[in-house]
């Protein structure tokens, strides 16, 4: 009997936000959702991380709407999911369970089937308000672990007080946590890897200690940026991961995901059974290339368009067929180094990014290093730019080891650039520490990794012992009464409240919009009719006033 493998597609949320800063409009996401409803996929990811504030804030659209929309159009063909961050959701600071169970139960009353969670800091006390509301809500929880290194020792004389730790990330870590969600009610595990940094031979070790400890399937989340993300896949697959991750072609590859079709092909020289319909997947893909097209203003990697395959239908070159069948011997023997040659080799072929060195050597997300050169630029500062990259693991230390994703990259790497540009004015390191580097340290995002120095604490946020963020003090956001509008309310119902609550000054904006719209569109009484007037005005068009 052989086996099966689960597919996740990712084209609709995590393929367009890596791949088009999140900018597939309604229209055309409705362009493939009849085509989505045939694929058999197991699920969809299709809503949260930047899909509800990119549609309010570039779009103009509700998403609420979006998410219905899509669940009408797919029914129960594929299981929908969606990506949350859980006490934090969408935004930086922790949420009250309120808003928490608000956010739950709606999502799933709209359509999502599987609640992907995870925490920045890996804090399960962090995820387990949205596992129970998810579930008692009828949702599955799918709980993932951030997967992350260990900060890398820069280049010596650079930074003569960095102190290494011991190792943290170990497989025994991630593990540990992963039981510790199974045990706090995940209906399956994920390995989340953000930041592309999973290693073939980190994926085996990886897989096969979940595996063998993990009653709840097991997924592999992982992109292309470093180039280990192919690669990877095979191995978890060769491993018996129950589930990964994949977008279609056109939106795969470099800052995505890996290609559906590669890991389809991949699973046929395997033996494995997806059970997707490859017919449905061409169709969607040639759709895909048109939105691509239309999306060119939003596309980094306008000159690694792939080409057209239609898996089952088309042929790969003798040599291209080669390098797929060297690349599973070389993955099932251990030999790393010519596995990634043999899938490097593939996705060239195809087009895709080659491997961004300076990301995978930084070993942090792609989005980061951007963020990053970004402010750098801005503050005219970018010669400096790889004393910021050396920063990172000082920060990163310094901060309790704390994995690099939604939102401590971005605190840890607008902290670097802090640093240097305090440094560059003869001021102490820290002498500008951001609001949110200073909750951090203090304990308000949670449990950090590594356990923060007390002396550090006390300089950074002026208390030694970790202090948690206090819901209790939670004010939820003002919903006033707009005069212009005939004093119609801001949000109308929980679901535009919830929406003020995650993304206030995005909110806030697109709801004034929607209330305009709506009050411009009021019906509106027929004018009386004044025959006095009509007299008059007959009168004063005959003697041709």
């Amino acid at each position: 009997m052989s086996r099966t493998l689960r597919i996740r597609d990712l084209t609709l949320r995590d393929g367009q936000q890596s791949q088009f800063a999140t900018r597939m409009t309604q229209a055309q996401v409705e362009r493939v959702l009849p085509l989505f409803a045939r694929t058999n996929f197991y699920a969809l990811e299709v809503w949260g991380g930047a899909v509800p504030d990119s549609v309010m804030r570039y779009l103009g659209e509700n998403p609420w709407h979006r998410l219905e929309s899509i669940k009408a159009a797919i029914g129960g063909a594929s299981k929908l999911t969606a990506l949350s961050r859980g006490r934090n959701l969408f935004g930086y600071n922790p949420y009250p369970d309120s808003v928490i169970e608000g956010f739950c139960r709606n999502a799933v009353q709209s359509g999502i089937d599987i609640m992907r969670i995870f925490d920045a800091l890996n804090d399960v006390d962090n995820m387990t308000a949205s596992i129970r509301f998810v579930k008692e809500n009828g949702g599955l929880a799918d709980c993932a672990v951030c997967y992350t290194t260990d900060p890398v020792q820069p280049r010596k004389g650079l930074l003569a007080r960095f102190r290494t730790p011991k190792a943290i990330f170990t497989p025994r870590y991630f593990v540990e946590k992963a039981v510790a969600l199974q045990e706090a009610g995940a209906d399956l595990v994920s390995i989340k890897d953000m930041a592309g940094l999973i290693t073939p031979q980190a994926t085996a070790e990886l897989v096969r200690a979940l595996k063998a400890e993990l009653k709840v399937p097991l997924d592999l989340h992982t992109h292309c940026t470093p180039g280990f993300g192919l690669a990877s896949v095979l191995v978890a697959m060769i491993e018996g991961v129950d589930i990964v991750d994949a977008v279609i072609l056109p939106f795969a590859g470099g800052p995505a995901a890996p290609a559906f079709e590669l890991v389809q092909v991949f699973a046929q020289k395997l033996g494995i059974e997806t059970g997707v319909d490859l017919m449905a997947v061409a169709e969607i893909q040639d759709h895909l290339f048109e939105i691509r097209a239309e999306l060119a203003a939003f596309d980094e990697f306008k000159e690694h368009v792939p080409p057209r395959f239609h898996v089952g239908e088309d042929t790969l070159p003798p040599e291209i067929d080669a390098h797929f069948d060297a690349a599973i011997a070389h993955a099932q023997a251990g030999r790393w180094t010519e596995l990634l040659a043999a899938c490097h080799a593939i996705e060239r072929h195809f087009n895709f990014p080659p491997p961004d060195e300076p990301v995978r050597k930084a070993q942090i997300p792609g989005g980061m290093y951007t963020n990053m050169l970004a402010q750098m630029k801005q503050a005219k500062q970018e010669h400096l730019f790889e004393k910021v990259l050396e920063r990172v693991p000082q920060v990163r230390v310094d901060a309790g080891c704390v994995p690099l994703v939604t939102p401590t990259s971005q605190i840890v790497g607008a902290q670097a650039v802090n640093c240097v540009l305090a440094e560059l004015k003869g001021q102490p390191r820290y002498a500008n520490a951001s609001s949110n580097f200073v909750n951090l340290v203090k304990g308000s995002y949670g449990r950090t990794p590594a356990p923060i120095q007390p002396d550090f604490r006390q300089q950074i946020a002026g208390v030694r012992e970790a202090t948690p963020y206090d819901t209790t003090a939670y004010a939820p956001q003002p919903n006033p009464a707009l005069p212009e509008f005939g004093d119609l309310k801001l949000a109308q119902d929980e679901k535009e409240q919830l929406l003020l609550e995650l993304f206030p000054s995005v909110a806030d904006k697109y709801l004034r919009t929607v209330r305009a719209a709506q009050w411009a569109a009021r019906p509106r009484p027929e004018p009386i009719q004044d025959e006095t007037w009509d007299f008059w005005e007959s009168a004063a068009q005959s003697m041709g006033a």
